[in-house]
């Protein structure tokens, strides 16, 4: 018998119960979403009896990389806050995908995250928020500045 094969199936056996696991999660994510889907349904039907539910057509989810309201900031100021250290767009790039469980592999999908930090950080750096520095090359390093004015909203 191979050597590697007690390592090959020991690592075989972890991704196995990695993946079962994830598809518990799933599995119960999916139970909690129609529950909650019967109750709007029931409280649809308590303002309108008569609706037929079967026409309201569900909306299409957002891409994958897409994120919710706030996630990137979130994230991104959350990474610098925590690192202790300045950082290059990049290296939070992959710091959002890591925490958002996307794959760091995809080169593709590196570029337009690392574009959506881009932006971001330069929205929070016009308000006071993070300061970048010229580091390595042609890299920006960026860290949360020592004084924090008020956020406001436009």
């Amino acid at each position: 018998m191979n050597e590697e094969a007690p390592n090959t199936v020991s690592g075989l056996i972890r991704k196995r119960k990695e993946i079962a696991g994830q598809i518990e999660d799933a599995q119960l994510r999916l139970r909690q979403a129609i529950i909650d889907l019967d109750n709007i349904d029931a409280t649809i039907r308590l303002f309108r009896p008569d609706i037929d539910l079967e026409e309201i057509r569900p909306s299409p989810l957002p891409p994958r990389h897409s994120a919710y309201k706030g996630e990137m900031s979130r994230i991104i100021l959350g990474a610098l806050r925590d690192s202790g250290r300045a950082m290059t767009s990049k290296e939070i790039a992959f710091h959002v995908m890591a925490e958002r469980g996307l794959n760091v592999h995809d080169k593709r999908l590196v570029r337009i995250i690392q574009q959506r930090v881009g932006a971001s950080l330069k929205h929070w750096r016009e308000r006071g928020i993070l300061n970048a520095t010229k580091g390595p090359g042609a890299f920006l390093l960026w860290e949360v500045t020592d004084s924090r004015p008020s956020i406001t909203r436009r």
